[in-house]
């Protein structure tokens, strides 16, 4: 099965590997693809065909595999499917299948002793000579010929696969010349070595390989000429070469040669003449500029494939905690359905990604999912937005426009912070998840659609449903399946992985070489409560990176809150940078002891005293452990 990967993101942004039986990645440098990342294991995986099936498995990575945005251990891929590997991405392209079976190509032998050879420069054809074809008398032949030129041209022309291509090019070659085998040899431009072939023995059929001379390849090759071979009845030349007669062509666009056209016969009454010799060298000129004009879409096609993903690509899930490899089970259940889906959970836990990845590993991944954020518009802007609006509808709705749910047809529609919705748009929001149409803001005409519904919200929905602020209709018919995410306080244990991950991809963006988390730094993480969860940690690690100065970030580079919680946690005392937040942290405490004893430990007073705002002093209690700082005071 022909396949590649294509790198969508990291440091081999662009590259384009071509899968054997089994290609291997990972930072060692016996990896087919070598990624020069801290968060890559030597041997991290393997994308391998096994009967047929492109199969990636992870071979036990410390920071995992990820194909669709969940960790695998092993999984077979399907066309369009994204493996994340440290902080780069593949995405996996399937190649179109062979049109016919093609015939083996031995390149052997020369040409043989008393043989009369001919050649012939492009640029000599009668054919690009117009005053030569005047002053020819007009035949048959050369009115055929003309017409098969034609004929050639236009039937390649259009064409956008260039393996389709060959095999069209050598059955239209095979109608007008005589040849009993054939082949289209197209090659690396550097190494001039054979890349592709396209074969065929009209006489044994494609069990038989077809016979290449080493001697006439090499000529076509190093002078760009076309080459007439015919054997004849050569003295000493054996029985089957007595008859034998071979045409070869280059096939060259401008000043690159992208291969050859080979011909041969060895019936003596079809031996090639001048006039076989001018028609191959004019049809492989067109074949050429054909050939290049099919391998330009196709990279086109390449890079658009590339741009279409990296433009739907985001930040995929990390954790190993028991609490996100159910998150990730969840993920696999549901994926398959087109069951509606409502994702509870904190800000910052990541319900975006969950509905990302719910999308892109069901049977809709490759048509649109689109995200809209409800708490982000006005009501009427809002609905202008999902359902669209005809010209006219609004002094501003100078033409017509379409929603998001028609743009997403196919696809999935995400309806982040749902609970915001007014009680208009929730009714309008029912219908459609009833009866899968709308109207457009405007519209006298319902229009049907085909989208699968993902919603979020961070409020309980139930509890707003008993307090009368959302439909308890509209809520039935969102809360299909539902899951909640659990805040990063509750998988503590993701934390330095987390950490790893953000920081790799930030030092990636800003150019900085990161080696990894100090010991102390990591001991700030770990005791910080993360009110922001996944989100604030990394816009800390976004911080430490860009603020860092040294290889390992550090604990001063973290943000003065998550350092405020570490220091008492054992961490480091290189350099005495940990030591001097010790200082400040107690200092801190002594300072908010003092003011509370002084207010009779009244916190709004106190707070006035140290002239802080009382959240703040909140925060900073909380962070500090004060609480426990004062019950020691009052035993003691």
């Amino acid at each position: 099965m022909p396949a590649k990967l294509l790198a969508i993101r990291g440091p081999l942004r662009m590259s384009i590997f071509r899968l054997g039986d089994c290609l291997s990645i990972g930072s060692g440098e016996d990896n087919e693809i070598r990624l020069e990342d801290s968060a890559v294991s030597p041997r991290h995986c393997i994308v391998e065909i096994d009967d047929g099936r492109v199969v990636v498995k992870d071979l036990e990575s410390r920071a995992g595999t990820l194909v669709n945005g969940i960790p695998i251990r092993e999984r077979e891929l399907t066309k369009g499917d994204e493996i994340t590997v440290g902080n780069s991405v593949f995405l996996l392209s399937l190649e179109n299948a062979r049109r016919a079976e093609s015939s083996e190509v031995e390149v052997g032998g020369g040409v043989g002793a008393g043989t009369q050879v001919k050649q012939l420069r492009y640029e000599e054809l009668t054919f690009l000579r117009p005053e030569s074809l005047a002053a020819l008398p007009a035949s048959e032949r050369m009115a055929r010929n003309l017409s098969v030129l034609l004929r050639i041209s236009t039937g390649i022309g259009g064409m956008r696969d260039a393996e389709l291509l060959t095999w069209t090019l050598l059955g239209m070659v095979f109608d007008v010349i005589p040849a009993e085998r054939g082949a289209i040899l197209l090659m690396d431009e550097e190494t001039r070595e054979i890349r592709s072939h396209t074969a065929w023995d009209r006489v044994q059929g494609p069990d038989h390989a077809v016979q290449v001379s080493q001697e006439i390849l090499q000529r076509v090759v190093d002078e760009r000429v076309s080459i007439l071979e015919d054997a004849g009845e050569s003295t000493g030349a054996t029985a089957e070469a007595m008859a034998q007669s071979i045409l070869c062509a280059p096939l060259a666009a401008g000043e690159r040669l992208l291969g050859v056209l080979y011909l041969d016969t060895r019936n003596a009454g079809t031996r090639f003449n001048d006039g076989d010799l001018e028609l191959v060298s004019a049809i492989a000129g067109l074949a050429a500029m054909g050939i290049e004009n099919a391998r330009q879409f196709e990279r086109l096609e390449l890079e658009n494939e590339q741009l279409r993903a990296e433009v739907s690509l985001t930040h995929d899930m990390v954790g190993r905690s028991a609490k996100m490899k159910e998150v990730y089970q969840f993920i696999e259940r549901v994926a398959p359905s087109d069951a509606t889906v409502l994702i509870h959970g904190e800000s910052g836990t990541g319900k975006e990604l969950v509905a990302r990845a719910i999308h892109k590993n069901s049977a809709r991944r490759n048509e649109s999912f689109v995200a809209l954020n409800c708490a982000a518009f006005t009501e009427t802007l809002l609905e202008s937005e999902l359902f669209g609006h005809e010209k006219g509808a609004f002094t501003s709705a100078i033409s017509q426009k379409k929603g998001f749910l028609e743009v997403a047809e196919g696809g999935t529609v995400f309806l982040d912070e749902v609970g915001e919705l007014s009680p208009v748009l929730q009714a309008k929001l029912l219908r459609v998840l009833q009866e899968r149409e709308f109207m457009r803001v405007g519209g006298t005409r319902a229009i049907k659609i085909n989208v699968r519904f993902l919603a979020a919200t961070n409020r309980d929905l139930q509890k707003a449903v008993k307090d009368g602020g959302f439909r308890g209709d509209l809520f039935h018919r969102l809360n299909v399946i539902s899951i909640t995410l659990p805040a990063l306080r509750e998988h503590h244990e993701d934390i330095p992985l987390l950490a790893e991950h953000f920081a790799a991809r930030y030092a990636e963006k800003c150019s900085r070489a990161v080696r990894g988390i100090s010991k102390g730094a990591l001991a700030c993480l770990m005791k910080y409560e993360w009110p922001g969860n996944i989100r604030e940690l990394e816009n800390a690690m976004e911080r430490a990176v860009v603020v860092g100065t040294s290889e390992w970030i550090q604990a001063d580079d973290l943000p003065e809150m998550v350092m405020e919680t570490g220091g008492e946690t054992g961490g480091e005392r290189e350099a005495g940078c940990v030591t001097y937040h010790e200082a400040i942290r107690q200092k801190k405490k002594e300072l908010i002891l003092s003011a509370l004893e002084q207010s009779g430990g009244n916190i709004t007073e106190a707070a006035k005293a140290l002239g802080v705002h009382g959240n703040y002093l909140h925060r900073l209690m909380r962070n500090l452990d004060v609480r426990a700082a004062m019950k020691k005071q009052s035993q003691a």
